[in-house]
């Protein structure tokens, strides 16, 4: 991709369907945190583009021959042309995503959104500006006005009943007992975390703590945005969680909960290094998995569709039952570490299929591995149906799933699996309304904006908990920012850049 000073990305759109379908572009509705650039920083902005036709209806098709258009400009701090990346994401069911990525702080930003050489008037926004890029150090706001400002829920139903065990926290009467109950190197690893004067300090204990770069990776981009509050927490870096009900209740953060423990979940490192780097350095993201299936419902394999690697024994179960019935399932194991003595059985593994190939397929499936199968939230952000085993194990978004709403639950052993996707393929316009409120309830909790706030809540509430003084340890690292120059505009100078624009206008 060439970056020029001004970047206008459009698609036209070709349809299964040789009919035209008719759109309003003045009706047609957007939403999402890209249309408040200035307030709402991240490395990839994004909103949503619903079609409606005139008599008011969503469409659920994109129209043959539609031309949408995202037009995002704006000047750098010289008064030239900034580097903006755009991208057009048509994701098949009657909406768009729009997202674009600034490589410096842009100033007069313009975003046109334009259908059929029409321009939106809502989707028609001029921001003075600044507006800052990924990369700047500018935590000019408080947590209040920064959860204000990026719109986050007031609550989350997660942390409020992770958090009832702990009402209060003293640090300093526990620190050396959860160091000694959990420093066992070749099993168990974790970090240290203290968060001071919006720097990052931290001590780490464990033979494998690599994982630290994702907790340090969103405390570092949450920090350049934000004035966290001072607060101590302890992190695993495993996938297991730690704290079991049965042992005394020590306070850790863990990526994947379980009905036996009583760790307090963020979350995973999967879908936050996701949302930082979308339009950076990952390919897989909960944006790039709706706008990249090309397939429609209709014209998908009648098949469950499943690869993983050997991490769990019902993993190797669903190869028995996938080979009784090959007319249902397209199931094979790609790579094989638990259980390599079965390979001759239940192998060889399968090459790599890319995960938008996946949904080809009209049925997925999500089966744990050692812990909850972090694919979960991709699947439902897809367009095929989602079966899905019974686990004690869950992620920060479960509660907000419902069985037989956003997918179809099958037993742990998975005994009830045919039977699941025979009553699917005798109940399509069923299983298509499933599919569809999957990827809806995906929209509303588990997107980038999601992500951040979570965390930013979560250490909100947890300062409000810790009883001791915070400080800095002997023998802490400091994880520091990148060298990175930028320069920030103060609150003042905001307000009156405000004041003029208003003037403006």
């Amino acid at each position: 991709m060439q970056f020029n000073q001004i970047v206008i990305i459009s698609i036209t759109i070709s349809c299964i369907s040789v009919l035209a379908i008719d759109v309003d572009p003045l009706k047609s509705v957007l939403w999402g945190p890209g249309l408040s650039p200035a307030k709402i920083t991240m490395r990839s902005r994004y909103f949503f583009i619903q079609l409606i036709d005139s008599e008011g209806k969503n469409l659920t098709r994109s129209p043959t021959g539609l031309i949408v258009q995202a037009k995002v400009t704006g000047l750098n701090k010289n008064n030239h042309g900034c580097r903006i990346w755009t991208q057009v994401l048509d994701c098949n069911d009657g909406s768009f995503i729009i997202r674009y990525k600034l490589f410096e702080t842009c100033y007069n930003l313009n975003i046109k959104v334009v259908i059929n050489n029409e321009i939106l008037p809502a989707g028609s926004i001029h921001e003075k500006g600044p507006v800052y890029e990924e990369e700047c150090y500018c935590p000019n706001q408080s947590v209040e006005s920064w959860l204000k400002n990026y719109e986050c829920t007031e609550e989350y139903h997660q942390i409020t009943e992770d958090l009832k065990i702990f009402p209060s926290v003293n640090f300093d009467e526990l620190r050396d007992d959860l160091i000694k109950e959990y420093h066992k190197p070749h099993a168990h690893s974790f970090c240290h975390y203290v968060v001071k004067d919006n720097r990052i300090y931290r001590n780490c204990y464990g033979q494998h703590v690599g994982f630290k770069m994702f907790s340090d990776s969103i405390l570092l981009s949450l920090a350049r945005k934000v004035r966290l509050p001072d607060v101590e927490f302890f992190m695993n870096l495993g996938d297991w969680p730690l704290i079991y009900k049965i042992k005394k209740a020590y306070p850790m953060f863990s990526w994947c909960g379980s009905e036996e423990t009583n760790d307090i979940i963020l979350p995973t490192y999967d879908i936050t290094e996701s949302s930082l780097e979308n339009m950076g350095r990952v390919m897989l993201d909960m944006l790039s998995v709706q706008g990249n299936i090309k397939t429609p419902w209709e014209k998908k394999i009648e098949k469950v569709f499943w690869r993983g690697r050997d991490s769990r024994r019902e993993r190797l179960d669903l190869i028995d039952i996938a080979r009784k019935n090959p007319d249902l399932f397209n199931a094979s194991i790609t790579n094989f570490f638990f259980f390599k003595n079965e390979m001759d059985k239940y192998g060889p593994g399968e090459k790599h299929t890319s995960f938008f190939d996946f949904f080809k397929y009209k049925y997925q499936l999500n089966i744990d591995g050692t812990v909850a199968a972090y694919r979960f939230p991709y699947l439902l952000a897809g367009d095929s149906l989602v079966f899905k085993q019974e686990s004690k194990y869950y992620e920060f978004f479960y509660h907000h799933t419902v069985p037989g709403e956003h997918y179809v639950p099958v037993k742990h052993d998975l005994s009830d699996l045919v039977e699941k996707i025979k009553w699917a393929k005798s109940n399509d316009g069923e299983a298509l309304k499933i599919a569809k409120a999957g990827r809806r309830l995906m929209r509303d909790v588990a997107l980038p904006r999601d992500v951040f706030c979570y965390h930013v809540h979560l250490l909100q509430e947890w300062s409000k908990r810790i009883q001791n003084k915070i400080k800095v340890l002997k023998g802490m690292e400091e994880v520091s920012q990148p060298i990175y120059g930028c320069e920030c505009v103060s609150n003042v100078e905001k307000k009156k850049v405000k004041s003029e624009l208003k003037n403006e206008l």
